[in-house]
């Protein structure tokens, strides 16, 4: 009989294959600790947890043994029992287990809700389902870490012990999954950022990131492509401030749907916030003068620094932090423009994403239950942006639920070297802000009339981004944005001379060059460049000096050979003005 095949693509297949497993290791859990009381173990992401309140303190030397226990009970093939109870029967059989945090649950549920176990041998636990027909279905798993979790999130509560996993429909996939990781690992841009000297993260700031002069360079060579980009398209530039009144923020609708994640201060007795978006900012750009429809579109850029409440245990080197720059603009456009600048800023993202090699998939967020304006205005707004992206032949998935408070919107998920997934670009239609801001403008038939408008951003943010390419490149960047280009390296230091004349032609052409003329070896000096991502090594010495040459080695190609140093410049600068990869 030919063995089942999973359609592992299906989320649904991932969740319950994942979510069995976390049922296993909780029985395994309670078989080695039977004092262990469970929590709630859910599929999630690329794997599963389970949370338990165990005396017995979790650690990475106990993972074995659990991994052992699991073997057994996948080996038993234990079939996946549900069954249902009455909210009384339910509890007393929670209560005669010693199961308090399942208590708890069942007490919460409503009064009409199934109250649904699954059993699988002497193991019993509280779940909706669905589940796998017997654990021998579950084929490679692995337990992964241990971290603390407050129970319900409430750090007033207990504090629970959390143990990751993930599992995998073969020992294969499993194997490859975790060579991922540690990809990842050696790609961390909090590592590489460390070694080049990129950025830091101090306690004295939580989650507000340190640029450094290396980290500098980077950031404005992709702020200054930003910028001639956004001219050759059309986009004035524009700065607005950090703080604002608290007023602003109500007539936008931020103080309701978005204050727990904004700062506040208070500025001559009168009550101010600090900026989380740009959005209200350039509502009153927009407001300063009267406009005329012969001057739409108008298309507004910033590269805004904004500031929003992230919880510490969210933070994460710089692809979640408390301040960043986002690259935004606001287009404000007539009825009749709405779906070629939707287009226009699609194409823009398109051709931005594919020079950094970037690949990506399209997703369509839609209404959330926390939001403003009418069902009309939303349904106009979704189908706006449906109707363009379909246009325009770019497939797209429906993400339900997930849009702005204030309008839907289309989602841009870049793919990495090494498969993951981070979302960046947005497109956002707005109805509801210009209506709460009453921005007009003259129609051609001299009446007042709304604009509609779009907020967007390619980068996303200029720190995530960064963070982002940094892992996808892993800290080889492209030359245009290497933050040491060329670094000359002497064999000795009598070819001193030599370097820094090497050094000053090459800087004259826009180069960024560093000499390294200590009295190291060479192999320690090329050992340091290399951990450093230096883009292009030269080794300089009496046969150099000599021809007027250099011998290059590149970050990414290896070993080049001599070369006089004006091809070398020739190069570099062909390399550049291509922004290749």
């Amino acid at each position: 009989m030919a063995k089942e095949k999973l359609n592992w693509e299906d989320a649904q297949v991932r969740d319950t294959y994942r979510h069995t497993a976390s049922h296993i290791m909780a029985q395994a859990v309670k078989k080695l600790w039977p004092e262990a009381k469970l929590a709630i173990g859910p599929a999630i992401d690329n794997g599963f947890y389970y949370d338990f309140d165990c005396e017995h303190k979790f650690g990475e030397e106990d993972f074995a043994k659990i991994q052992k226990e699991m073997k057994r009970i996948v080996q038993a093939n234990y079939p996946l029992e549900r069954f249902e109870l009455p909210r009384e029967e339910a509890i007393k059989l929670m209560e005669e287990k010693g199961e308090p945090y399942k208590v708890e649950l069942i007490q919460d549920l409503p009064e009409d809700a199934v109250i649904s176990f699954y059993k699988q041998g002497d193991f019993v636990d509280l779940c909706a389902g669905p589940h796998m027909e017997s654990t021998g279905k579950i084929k490679a798993y692995k337990l992964m870490s241990v971290a603390g979790a407050y129970w319900r999130g409430d750090s007033n509560r207990q504090m629970l012990q959390r143990i990751y996993a993930t599992a995998f429909p073969s020992q294969e996939e499993l194997d490859e999954y975790i060579q991922k990781l540690e990809e990842a690992k050696a790609r961390d841009h909090r590592k590489i950022g460390k070694e080049m000297d990129l950025f830091m993260l101090v306690d004295e700031g939580p989650g507000f990131p340190f640029f450094l002069p290396k980290g500098m360079i980077i950031r404005n060579e992709l702020e200054s492509f930003w910028r001639a980009e956004h001219r050759k398209r059309g986009y004035e530039e524009i700065k607005t401030p950090l703080i604002l009144n608290e007023q602003l923020w109500r007539t936008s609708g931020h103080w309701d749907h978005y204050k727990d994640n904004m700062y506040f201060t208070k500025i001559d007795d009168a009550d101010f916030a600090v900026k989380p978006m740009n959005c209200p900012g350039s509502m009153l750009v927009y407001k300063r003068k009267q406009w005329s429809y012969r001057e739409f579109p108008i298309r507004c850029g910033e590269l805004g620094q904004v500031h929003r409440h992230e919880l510490s245990g969210a933070l994460h080197g710089l692809m979640r932090v408390r301040t960043f720059t986002q690259d935004d603009a606001h287009i404000f456009m007539l009825p009749e423009q709405v779906n070629e600048e939707i287009k226009n800023v699609a194409k823009f993202c398109d051709d931005v994403y594919k020079m950094f090699g970037f690949e990506y998939h399209v997703e369509l967020s839609t209404r959330p239950e926390d939001s403003m304006g009418t069902d009309e205005e939303w349904e106009m707004a979704e189908n706006a942006l449906r109707n363009a992206i379909e246009e325009m032949g770019v497939p797209f998935v429906i993400n339900e639920g997930d849009g702005a408070f204030y309008g839907p919107k289309l989602d841009f998920h870049l793919q990495d070297s090494i498969g993951r997934t981070w979302q960046c670009g947005t497109i956002q239609l707005d109805m509801q802000m210009p209506q709460r801001f009453d921005l007009t403008y003259v129609g051609a038939d001299g009446k007042y009339h709304r604009p509609i408008m779009i907020h967007r951003v390619i980068f996303g943010s200029i720190e995530r981004f960064i963070g982002i390419l940094t892992e996808h490149c892993a800290g080889k960047f492209p030359l245009w944005l290497a933050p040491v280009q060329v670094r000359l390296m002497t064999v000795t230091e009598k070819f001193e001379g030599y370097a820094r004349e090497v050094a000053e032609r090459l800087e004259e052409l826009g180069l960024r060059v560093e000499c390294d003329v200590r009295n190291e070896k060479i192999g320690k000096k090329l050992r340091e460049a290399r951990n450093e991502r230096v883009s292009y090594m030269c080794v300089i010495g009496e046969k150099e000096a000599e021809a007027g040459s250099v011998t290059v080695r590149s970050g990414k190609e290896g070993e080049l050979g001599e070369m006089s140093v004006e091809d070398f410049a020739d190069k570099l600068l062909a390399e550049i003005a291509m922004k290749a990869m």
